[in-house]
């Protein structure tokens, strides 16, 4: 298991008619690589996630408790095939595309529980929450089924508080350290999806 890229963003206007509301919409959702395999710069983690990254809602992504989120490539050949095949248009995600500042490999939301730790490098962090997509994700994407398939797929990836500050670098190795293991990221999604399929809330 190891980190593959760290990425950061700043909020911008998000275009996108994906939200009856909305026609642009602050967001820091398109990500920058900092760091990667490539060129494995050392960038400082603080509790409030990647220094210099930015939020636009700090009420759903941000501070204390989602400082970090984090997306198995794995995932990324399924949001390619879907997005060509949605879009019309070849699609090639890099990491970050999701919106995500650590691009992981070698662990799924099936196998990481909600307390566990996660030492990466030197650094270690908690496992929070699951991400909950909505429809700026929608629009980053360039789709308006990109949320409910980020439910449906259970590919959605978790947020991680930071417990050790300092310095880490794209090639860190990540190590699983099991907190009371009661509900792991997959079982929470299949529960955010069964209520939002019962109360009508895709947007």
């Amino acid at each position: 298991m190891r980190l593959l890229s760290i990425s950061s963003g700043k909020v911008a206007p998000l275009f996108g008619n994906h939200h009856p509301d909305y026609k642009s919409v602050a967001s820091a959702i398109v990500k920058t690589r900092v760091s990667d395999l490539d060129n494995p710069n050392l960038i400082e983690i603080t509790k409030l996630g990647v220094k210099g990254d930015e939020q636009a809602d700090l009420s759903v992504h941000g501070g204390l408790e989602k400082a970090i989120y984090v997306y198995p490539a794995e995932h990324y050949p399924f949001w390619n095939t879907l997005l060509t095949r949605e879009t019309k248009k070849t699609v090639d995600l890099q990491p970050g595309a999701m919106g995500e500042n650590f691009t992981i490999e070698g662990l799924l939301e099936t196998e990481v529980f909600i307390g566990d730790q996660l030492h990466i490098g030197d650094l270690k962090f908690a496992v929070v929450k699951l991400r909950e997509p909505c429809f700026k994700f929608n629009a980053k994407m360039g789709y308006k089924g990109a949320a409910k398939a980020m439910l449906q797929s259970g590919f959605c990836g978790w947020y991680l508080r930071v417990i050790q500050t300092g310095f880490i670098a794209a090639g860190a190795t990540i190590a699983v350290v099991p907190g009371a293991r009661q509900t792991s990221i997959a079982e929470q999604n299949q529960n955010l999806m069964g209520r939002r399929n019962q109360q009508d809330l895709w947007e």
